[in-house]
């Protein structure tokens, strides 16, 4: 059989229980909270008193896990214009767009493209802490939450979008705010290499070489009527 453990995420193993008990009514209510500690089959044990020591135990931790919840993708002045959706909580993430512009793209030497100066489309981007997805878009001066995605037009990325960054470390730090997270991301993306298609995905209409090889250094606008459309929509980007 084949050993999965390494696969699951985070173990965690219950060691104290807490029950609160509750006299009177009103104003005159009263409390008390009894603690049971876990034994190894996980059953309630040894109920007494919650003592100071456990109290400011628990205190500590629960000050720790919503420090390490909020301090993630926080903003460190008013939210960027440019971002569409934001989660802090559990597995954080951002979706932003950036305009069509001009950005310098580098090519593995056997693909034949120069690296260069090349006009990008507007772009829609989803990233959390390990892992980035990137997407077209036709016009992203009329994002609305049904706006249909386009496949970006790049080598390295898979069909569902997301990117692989091969041996590219991207460092996030887990107080990272919004406005470095976004540009670690980008430039992680603008400054590794593009080299290949991934599982068969061509992710535009035609030659994605001549594509590139019309576009680098040239000064020519992107042409989006390369793009091909994506089959979800923005609002999928959001869970």
């Amino acid at each position: 059989m084949k050993d999965l453990t390494q696969s699951f995420g985070t173990l965690y193993h219950p060691q104290k229980a807490l029950v609160l008990f509750e006299a009177g009514i009103g104003h005159n209510r009263q409390y008390y909270i009894e603690a049971y500690d876990m034994n190894e089959q996980g059953q309630a044990c040894n109920a007494h008193p919650l003592s100071v020591t456990e109290a400011n135990a628990l205190v500590k931790a629960l000050q720790t896990a919503e420090k390490e919840k909020s301090g993630l993708l926080a903003l460190s002045g008013l939210m960027p214009s440019n971002v569409l959706y934001l989660k802090t909580d559990r597995n954080p993430f951002a979706v932003w767009y950036t305009p069509a512009r001009t950005m310098r793209l580098f090519f593995k030497e056997d693909l034949g493209i120069p690296s260069g100066e090349c006009a990008m489309p507007a772009l829609i981007w989803k990233a959390g802490k390990k892992e980035m997805a990137i997407y077209a878009c036709a016009d992203a001066t009329e994002l609305t939450p049904d706006t249909p995605l386009l496949h970006a037009p790049f080598f390295n990325v898979y069909s569902d979008g997301r990117v692989c960054m091969g041996n590219t470390q991207v460092d996030i730090s887990k107080d990272c705010p919004l406005e470095k997270f976004m540009e670690i991301w980008q430039d992680a993306f603008y400054n590794s290499y593009f080299s290949h298609l991934l599982k068969g995905h061509l992710p535009v209409n035609g030659n994605i070489v001549q594509l590139w090889k019309s576009l680098s250094g040239t000064g020519r606008p992107f042409p989006n009527e390369v793009l091909i459309p994506h089959k979800a929509a923005l609002k999928h980007l959001f869970k």
